[in-house]
């Protein structure tokens, strides 16, 4: 029996006829345990990603320098379309939308042109008067700065003025070539303004439209988010024109009415001043302000300079705990250092214009990451 199973006397199995045996299975030998890079990876997929994105950034920036103009006027015209926005959807209520939009652009350049007719009656009015009030304001200070504790040589303003003049003179080609560019710069301001009234109307009327349109040339999931990132940034960006601007008019009324007040000239061109200045945050204010005590310091005297300064710090102190808070903190949520420091790579990037537009493209810029993180960082 034993050999007809093929079995062995062993204890072995013998392999059936005509197969072959099977061979041998080999094991690998463990391969050794790799130093753990986890975190240092992490670190480095960061880093490139940060790194392409500061290239991605700063390609923008070489293109924006190129394209200044259409860049300023599209961003004039949303600034112009947050404003006008909700007179135009309350009037869309009574009357169709392309009527309502025609009446809140002309009623805006109505008032523009009154302010400005005011401003121009108010220097004419009192530019008889100002160089007196100047003369007299330079001898008061002048025999200020003579007496105690500054003893100041007897002339010294005098001095002053004179080779301030002499100054001018020599360098008169100069001042002609600066003037010549001054007129340059006019001319592309107002193409740009011209171009900016024109988005403005089209975005204020049909702006929604037009965004649905362009985002559903992309791929449905792509598109769905440019819409969400879009609603983030038009609703940020609105929210913080709008309280920029009660910020700015708020410190108008109220450095209109000090100086006023003070008999400070020039009230009311130095309150536009201070309107158009105080939508530069941070600094823009007390620029305007540092001008104000200046023209009160030539005609009324170093007295109600200091009172001109004393109110700088108070609508300093107004501005950065009462009015931002109120009025823009639901619509801007970023620290006060992150602000300044906007304001000043702006301003080194960018001049003027950088200085303005740095704080509102960085809300969006975070208002656009929290609405794709699902919030994150909100805290």
């Amino acid at each position: 029996m034993a050999g007809r199973t093929g079995g062995r006397r062993d204890g072995r199995t013998r392999a059936p006829l005509g197969s072959r045996p099977a061979r041998p299975v080999l094991r690998r030998a463990p391969a050794p345990a790799r130093p753990d890079h986890g975190g240092l990876d992490r670190l480095a997929g960061r880093a490139w990603r940060l790194l392409a994105v500061a290239l991605a950034g700063y390609a923008g920036f070489l293109l924006v320098s190129r394209l200044l103009l259409p860049v300023v006027a599209v961003f004039v015209a949303l600034v112009v379309t947050a404003v006008l926005r909700p007179p135009v959807d309350l009037l869309a209520r009574r009357m169709p939308r392309a009527l309502a939009v025609l009446l809140a652009v002309l009623g805006a350049l109505v008032l523009l042109a009154g302010v400005a007719a005011l401003i121009a009656v108010v220097i004419r009015s009192q530019a008889g008067q100002l160089g007196g009030q100047v003369r007299g304001g330079l001898d008061r200070l002048e025999h200020w700065l003579e007496g105690p504790p500054f003893h100041a040589r007897a002339g010294t303003l005098g001095d002053l003025r004179h080779r301030l003049g002499e100054l001018i003179s020599s360098h008169r080609q100069t001042v002609l070539s600066t003037a010549v560019t001054g007129a340059g710069f006019v001319v592309e301001a107002a193409a740009a303004g011209a171009l900016a009234l024109f988005c403005a109307v089209f975005f204020t009327h049909s702006g929604e439209r037009m965004w649905t349109w362009g985002t559903s040339l992309l791929p449905a999931r792509a598109g769905a988010l440019w819409r969400r990132a879009g609603h983030a940034a038009w609703r940020t960006f609105a929210g913080y024109t709008r309280g920029l601007f009660l910020v700015a008019g708020t410190n108008a009324v109220l450095v209109g009415v000090v100086l006023a007040a003070l008999g400070v000239p020039l009230a009311v061109p130095l309150a536009g001043l201070e309107f158009v200045a105080a939508l530069i945050p941070l600094i823009g204010s007390p620029i305007a302000l540092a001008v104000a005590s200046l023209v009160a310091l030539a005609t009324r005297g170093p007295v109600t300079a200091l009172l001109v300064l004393a109110l700088i710090v108070v609508i300093g102190q107004l501005e950065g705990h009462v009015l931002h808070p109120l009025v823009m903190g639901w619509a801007v949520r970023l620290h006060p250092v992150t602000v300044a420091l906007a304001v000043a790579v702006g301003g080194t990037l960018g001049g003027i214009v950088g200085a303005a537009v740095a704080v509102p493209v960085l809300s969006v810029g975070w208002a656009v990451f929290r609405e794709l993180h699902g919030g994150r960082g909100s805290g």
